[in-house]
């Protein structure tokens, strides 16, 4: 837990089943192999209720926010620890409570005995205040027979090694002692060892951790009490945090109900708790982050810092991918903003304060030491002629519609909107492609000899196949789709505005007209909408040739690397790789109802042997060539066939929209819309049963989840399935 604030003070939680080893738990990796953890529910803003199994137990962790004071005013923090199972002895669990500075602020330990009782502190955000650890009690409020305590104070680099300055500490020399049972030995924190030094990091971090160490089951609570909430009503602990912890869900029920209106539409408990848990881990798993991208500007030699500033946003998995993407984001927001209009606004404010002068703003924000720790170094880099999917404009369009816009809501287009047509402008002069009304990704890998086909990760759909030697020539479809969009969203807000609307308009129907699309971007012979490069269908992957030098010792010869093959010279010609970018016409809704083209893409849609499959669309056609096929040695495929719910998402949103119109495939577009729908809400809630998460994607072939996983950024979107809202 956090305050917004570019230097925190920080609480949180770690655990530790005591056992022959220490096995800390703090931030939740998937190397951890825990069966299960995630917010059940969250509203944003005021609430929350997580669970976390581990082997042998369960952790209920709760809060509760009461605004008051100058400051933001009170939380209270509960964690309820159960066995997994009754019969064996009771597990000995230690839960490790701490509270540390990140560079400014102060903390004043205050400890009777070993038990660390409380903390006093003070912040330029929080004021003064006071953070106190009651003693543990059962589940029902009575005090416990016996706990043992320890307490740690020391100094961290930063508050991204708190985890190894815990860990340096423990000792196992402590004995618990409960009275009428056997002596257990266990870890405990102990003395604060320095870790070995890392250069320019000198200690800046003040820990203060409290360690209390029971049998199970039990429940510890703790508060955190504002200097300046003058009027408070009482602490939120015991019996009155119950009573408001009981308010809060009855609350998000209601309200989650009257949103979403999944138990109208007939959805059983089940499938309501996993979809509020998409949404709660969606909002719980939100950040803010401070901090400098390093950039490689074209205006400079070597990379250089970008100006520090903050950065409030959803992120697409708080522990695999702490920090936040562009094109994910404008995804976020679809779910976001139409549980909280008002904190979605802010998100998209914050995102288009990052944008430089000439209207760039880096694809990936990795901002804090948080996030750097997370990311391989070679990707830390960010260019500044990299785009990503402005898919920010889907979200101002969802709140476009949302009823009730009064003063406040046109003030603050009216402050997004010089930022929103310098964005605009960027993507138009520096995306632009080699015709008119073309458009081109810039930044695809130029290596051409080690990857099977050169990645494209300013599209966001990185080893999606592209033309396979990339040029100048080329011409990218589901960029030109965006624009379509892009520009149609920036003429509403400009007509909203009473501003110049007549260019966007115009550009508008150009990206719109079929007949130019078709022109620019059909390929009669494969029937079907792609990308247009120097493009060769015969290229492969094959072990290079390497030859022994005379007298050459054969262990000394490097292992052949993996090296791409072209068999026939590359050609002008479009790509022939069907999936989710020859759908963008059809995503976007840019096609005519009456289009001969819809009928093939949903034929195509529609086709097994294609896209279909029980659990969703799949990202590449099974008859395409690069279909699953890895991209180097130890590249696997990414978009090459695996099935992603943000894509999907907008697949069901365009069957939905196709199904209202009167055209010849009004009825078609309706049956597989009832189709695709049921498809994926089954599989997904059946992944989130079976395996406790949501999934980055999932195996075209059995529908399992796969890649990072908890992934609650776009695959929270099946809530907006459930509910129908597109």
């Amino acid at each position: 837990m956090r305050p917004r604030s570019p230097r925190p003070p920080v609480a949180g939680l770690m655990w530790l089943r005591q056992a022959a080893e220490a096995r800390l738990r703090h931030t939740c990796e998937q190397s951890d192999g825990l069966p299960g953890y995630g917010w059940l529910l969250h509203d944003g803003l005021r609430f929350g209720a997580q669970e976390i199994r581990d082997r042998g137990l369960t952790l209920r962790t709760e809060f509760v926010k009461r605004p008051g004071g100058e400051h933001g005013g009170d939380w209270s923090w509960r964690v309820t620890a159960r066995p997994e199972s009754a019969g064996e002895q009771s597990p000995l669990l230690s839960l490790l409570f701490y509270v540390a500075t990140d560079g400014q602020g102060t903390l004043q330990p205050h400890v009777e005995d070993t038990r660390l009782v409380s903390v006093t502190g003070t912040s330029e955000e929080l004021g003064r205040f006071n953070i106190t650890f009651h003693k543990p009690t059962t589940e029902t409020g009575e005090a416990l027979r016996y706990a043992s305590y320890n307490h740690l104070e020391a100094r961290s680099p930063g508050l991204h090694r708190l985890t190894d300055v815990v860990k340096s500490s423990l000792s196992n020399r402590f004995v618990y002692a409960a009275p009428g049972e056997a002596k257990r030995r266990y870890f405990a924190v102990d003395t604060d060892r320095a870790l070995p030094g890392e250069p320019g990091q000198a200690p800046h971090s003040h820990l203060l951790l409290h360690q209390v160490t029971l049998t199970l089951p039990c429940r510890v609570e703790v508060t955190f009490e504002s200097g300046s909430f003058a009027e408070r009503p009482g602490s939120l602990v015991g019996a009155a945090l119950s009573q408001e912890l009981a308010g809060h869900v009855a609350a998000f029920e209601q309200r989650f109900e009257e949103t979403f209106s999944l138990a109208r539409k007939g959805f059983p408990p089940q499938q309501r708790r996993f979809a509020q848990a998409a949404l709660s881990n969606m909002l719980g798993g939100m950040g803010y982050f401070h901090g400098s991208s390093v950039v490689q500007s074209a205006h400079s030699q070597h990379p250089l810092p970008y100006p520090e500033g903050p950065l409030f946003t959803a992120v697409p998995s708080r522990s695999f991918f702490p920090r936040g993407f562009l094109w994910d984001e404008g995804f976020h927001q679809l779910l976001l903003a139409r549980w909280d209009p008002a904190l979605s606004r802010e998100v998209i404010a914050h995102w288009l304060d990052l944008m430089n002068a000439e209207g760039w703003i880096p694809r990936e924000q990795i901002l804090d030491d948080e996030a750097r720790a997370k990311v391989p170094p070679e990707f830390i880099l960010q260019h500044s002629e990299a785009a990503n999917p402005p898919t920010l404009f889907l979200a101002l369009q969802q709140l476009l519609r949302e009823p009730g816009q009064g003063p406040a809501e046109l003030s603050y287009l009216r402050s997004l909107f010089p930022r929103l047509h310098t964005w605009y402008e960027w993507y138009n002069t520096t995306q632009a492609g080699p015709l008119p009304y073309t458009f081109r990704w810039r930044g695809r890998d130029q290596d051409t000899d080690l990857f099977l086909n050169p990645k494209t990760l300013t599209s966001g759909l990185d080893d999606y196949p592209r033309a396979s030697h990339p040029s100048p020539a080329e011409r990218h479809l589901d960029l030109r789709c965006w624009m379509a969009l892009a520009s149609g969203v920036m003429a509403q807000v400009a007509e909203r505005l009473g501003e110049p609307a007549a260019e966007y308009r115009r550009m508008e129907q150009v990206l719109r007209d079929n007949a130019l699309l078709e022109q620019q971007h059909w390929a009669a012979q494969l029937g079907m909408f792609a990308d247009y490069g120097n493009h060769s269908q015969a290229v492969g992957l094959e072990r290079e040739k390497v030859a022994l030098g005379p007298g050459q010792p054969r262990h000394q010869v490097p292992t052949p690397r993996l090296v791409r093959v072209v068999r026939k010279p590359p050609q002008l010609q479009f790509v022939g790789a069907l999936g989710y970018v020859s759908l963008f016409p059809f995503l976007l809704q840019l096609l005519r109802p009456d289009s001969p083209r819809l009928g093939s893409i949903l034929g195509d849609m529609r086709s097994e042997q294609k896209l279909w499959t029980p659990y969703g669309l799949r990202s590449l056609a099974r008859t395409s060539p690069l279909y699953m096929k890895h991209n180097t040695e130890h590249d696997p495929p990414y978009w090459r066939g695996p099935i992603w719910i943000n894509m999907n998402y907008l697949a069901v949103g365009a069957l939905h929209h196709y199904a209202s119109l009167e055209g010849p495939y009004q009825q078609q577009a309706a049956a597989l819309y009832q189709e695709l729908r049921a498809n994926l809400i089954a599989n997904l809630h059946r992944q989130y049963r079976e395996s406790g998460y949501l999934w980055e994607q999932y195996s075209d072939s059995t529908g399992k989840g796969q890649g990072c996983y908890p992934f609650t950024g776009w695959s929270a979107l099946v809530v907006l399935v459930m509910a129908e809202e597109y």
